[in-house]
């Protein structure tokens, strides 16, 4: 029998540590209330190797395997800030699950998510991880993030977890009216943008410099 995740955390995973992270993440302007709880109640130790787990509430991007990183917790609340806005409920795609940390981020503040992984071993880790989390307004997929999710689109919004050099036309595509895509583009350092699906096109904003593995086409196994 697989043993049961320890959610609750001890020592440099509890509760009070990751209360430290959000009072941290507050301080530094992420200012909505519901990100922030969110960032709380997610143990983020859950989505790391164990031998990391002691450094899961530093607010450091961390190795997950196969070259690539759960995102630093600051970059999550903002991106998630972001993406969320004004609408906190609606349909959110997400390009990159990757570990699944910002996936189940964004499932206790939306209705529901669809997150495309290229990875397979990833993917198959995240649906234990969230399955343990009883989150269920997951749907996930082993695909091409450059093709986002068509069937189940338009999206309210769109998160992207990996950067492109330019902004797929199949995102802006799939971004409902009034929609907003939170991606950073560019290749080494980019500029993370928030592009809204306004009446009279698409308007741009750029949040910050950051730092993201590239989007790649294709899938592995």
């Amino acid at each position: 029998m697989t043993p049961r995740p320890d959610i609750r955390g001890s020592g440099m995973t509890s509760q009070r540590t990751r209360d430290r992270l959000v009072q941290s993440l507050a301080e530094r302007g992420i200012t909505d209330t519901a990100v922030l709880e969110a960032m709380r109640v997610t143990p983020r130790h859950l989505f790391v190797d164990e031998a990391m787990a002691t450094r899961a509430y530093e607010d450091k991007a961390l190795p997950i395997g196969f070259q690539q990183t759960i995102s630093q917790p600051y970059i999550v609340a903002l991106m998630t800030q972001a993406v969320i806005g004004e609408h906190p409920n609606g349909r959110v795609l997400e390009i990159g699950t990757g570990c699944g940390y910002q996936t189940a981020i964004l499932a206790r503040l939306v209705d529901e998510v669809y997150s495309i992984e290229r990875i397979k071993p990833l993917l198959a880790q995240t649906r234990v991880r969230l399955r343990n989390l009883k989150l269920r307004n997951v749907q996930l997929k082993h695909g091409d993030g450059f093709e986002g999710w068509p069937s189940k689109g338009p999206f309210d919004a769109i998160i992207c977890t990996a950067a492109p050099a330019d902004i797929p036309d199949t995102f802006l595509e799939q971004l409902a009216p009034g929609g907003r895509l939170v991606i950073p583009v560019g290749v080494d350092v980019q500029d993370l943008r928030v592009i809204s699906n306004t009446p009279t096109g698409f308007a741009t904003d750029t949040l910050e410099a950051v730092r993201f593995v590239p989007l790649l086409h294709g899938t592995a196994r």
